[in-house]
């Protein structure tokens, strides 16, 4: 008895879980959040590689000589460019972008660039929110990213309408990475809201391709927009692991890896149950595809496996303590990883003799997409999440209840028809009436 009083219970039990926390979290990988996810197909992924050879153009200050010309040739056809807007004419309003008509590819996309690190217009986007700020077509959004989007639409709404009802079988393709993902994102998700607004586009002509993408988006949205956005991550990458608020992330850019590991060891004591049933956490958005490229205890670089998901548990919750967490965040290296993945993809195609076996696989994909789809939307709703659970209708949007939105068969938005004739009216205003019309019904069902 004497000897067990003599041993310090308390120290060692702390000691026990700090050895318990320190193991899972060395053990915890990249493979570990997608390892149960579903292998994408070459036709899917893509637009990927290209798209950020895109992005990396709104880099370059020539686009007849580029610095970061690909090793193909291929980029961007300076021919094809609409423009290119810089911090000028954007006056920090939202980030760089080209708007680009891709022939070959029958694409109109819209492509913005990362965080520039050197302009205080682009921290000022990233510190105006905080949690709850901004709600959304029954979701929270980054209300400085919403706010970026709106800018962009009340510039080039008018250009973009006209491109779509010029090219009526082109896609309209909203790219960007990091800081621009996530006004990518937005984009998508107003423009599908207002479609009558660009020419009455269909909504599956609209897709988004987020890289390396911020968490902007509540997850009921990030599942409910999934047939539009996808993101895309490489490996260890550390934004969109990070529930830390944006602002909060940059304003530590000089000790970010404490940062990380001091978020790390608070998300590791907290239950993934209570963090998803918070509405208002912040979500990577849409469907997500996972590079993975290295293997645990093991050094250098493997060939790169894309897998594919819709996930709800495992959404990218856990950051890995990684010396690559930062330099996977790199677009070149993004791109460059994405193009190997897709030659691999397509060289095991090619090496299939059988093609009716390949339709076969293609189908299979594509029922399984729908199936993660509707199940990730059920698992949301079992979460108490609101809003999130499978709509009646294809392009059902949902009130405060959950039920789904007047539309007319066009699929115009739910906007009352007056605002809907102003035809000079911004886009500012319309997310506005929105915003209000959900936070008015809510106060009217609290009374």
């Amino acid at each position: 008895m004497s000897i067990l009083c003599g041993i310090p219970l308390v120290e060692c039990v702390y000691c026990l879980a700090c050895a318990r926390w320190a193991w899972k979290r060395c053990l915890h990988t990249a493979g570990h959040d997608s390892e149960t996810w579903g292998i994408a197909t070459a036709e899917e992924f893509e637009p990927v590689p290209r798209l950020c050879r895109y992005i990396l153009a709104v880099y370059e200050d020539d686009l007849q000589n580029p610095l970061w010309a690909p090793l193909d040739g291929y980029g961007i056809n300076p021919d094809w460019l609409i423009h290119k807007k810089t911090y000028k004419d954007t006056r920090g309003r939202a980030p760089p972008y080209v708007l680009y008509l891709d022939h070959d590819h029958a694409d109109i996309v819209l492509a913005f660039r990362g965080l520039n690190m050197a302009k205080e217009s682009d921290y000022a986007v990233l510190l105006d929110n905080r949690l709850g700020k901004k709600k959304f077509d029954g979701g929270y959004v980054h209300n400085g990213l919403l706010k970026a989007a709106a800018w962009v639409l009340n510039a080039e709404c008018e250009v973009l309408t006209e491109l779509v009802e010029k090219h009526p079988n082109y896609t309209l393709t909203f790219a960007g990475h990091s800081l621009g993902s996530g006004v990518a994102a937005m984009l998508s998700m107003v423009v599908v809201q207002n479609r009558d607004r660009l020419g009455n586009i269909e909504r599956k002509r609209v897709r988004c391709y987020a890289i390396a993408p911020a968490r902007c988006m509540s997850l009921n949205l990030a599942v409910r927009y999934a047939d539009v956005i996808n993101s895309v991550v490489l490996q260890d990458d550390f934004l969109p692991r990070t529930a830390t608020p944006l602002e909060d992330i940059f304003k530590s850019l000089f000790c970010l890896p404490c940062l990380l590991c001091l978020r790390c060891m608070r998300d590791t004591c907290i239950p993934e149950e209570k963090m998803l049933k918070d509405p208002r956490r912040l979500y990577a958005p849409g469907r997500l595809y996972h590079i993975v490229e290295r293997k645990p205890f093991r050094m250098g670089r493997f060939p790169p496996v894309v897998r594919t998901a819709v996930p709800v548990d495992g959404r990218f919750e856990h950051i890995v303590l990684s010396c690559n967490a930062t330099s996977d965040h790199a677009i070149i290296w993004i791109e460059k990883e994405a193009q190997r993945a897709l030659d691999l993809i397509l060289e095991k195609d090619h090496s299939m003799e059988v093609p009716a076996k390949q339709k076969m696989m293609r189908q299979e994909t594509l029922t399984r997409h729908s199936e993660e789809h509707k199940a990730a939307l059920q698992r949301a709703r079992t979460l108490d999440i609101p809003h999130a659970y499978v709509p009646p209708s294809e392009y059902g949007t949902f009130d405060e209840e959950g039920k789904e939105s007047s539309r007319n068969p066009q699929g115009e938005s739910s906007l009352d028809s007056t605002n809907k004739s102003k035809a000079a009216e911004s886009w500012d205003d319309i997310i506005e009436l929105r915003f209000d019309k959900d936070e008015h019904g809510h106060m009217a069902r609290k009374k």
